[in-house]
């Protein structure tokens, strides 16, 4: 029983623990109604990933389709990656959500990420 037990402990422990995809972005240069893409940073995008995927919905407004872009794989996506329906709230503050799928080579979804940001801040 022990031996059971001991070997339990080792197998758990020989699991190595992976951190989950995360995305931030800042608006950087974002005008009202741009459609340029803001600065977007990915961090622990699981390997094989070959491409990310993004999307932007306006929480306030969710039916509303702001698009999105694919992009081949990086850590850091500069201003203007990709062209979408940026931030163009009628009056005040909205908050936005990006959403990021790591792809692989083959088109299929290995992580997904999400930050969420008002404009204007």
């Amino acid at each position: 029983m022990r031996g059971l037990f001991i070997l339990a402990i080792l197998l758990g422990g020989a699991a190595s623990a992976s951190a989950e995809m995360s995305m931030s972005f800042d608006w950087g240069p974002t005008k009202k109604c741009d459609t340029k893409s803001p600065p977007i940073s990915v961090k622990n995008a699981p390997e094989g990933t070959a491409k990310l995927q993004f999307s932007m919905t306006d929480l306030n407004v969710p039916s509303y389709r702001h698009g999105g872009g694919t992009v081949d794989y990086a850590k850091s996506i500069p201003y203007g990656a990709f062209r979408y329906k940026g931030p163009c709230p009628p009056s005040g503050k909205h908050k936005y959500r990006f959403t990021v799928k790591a792809l692989d080579a083959k088109k299929k979804t290995l992580a997904t990420a999400t930050a969420t940001r008002s404009f204007p801040e």
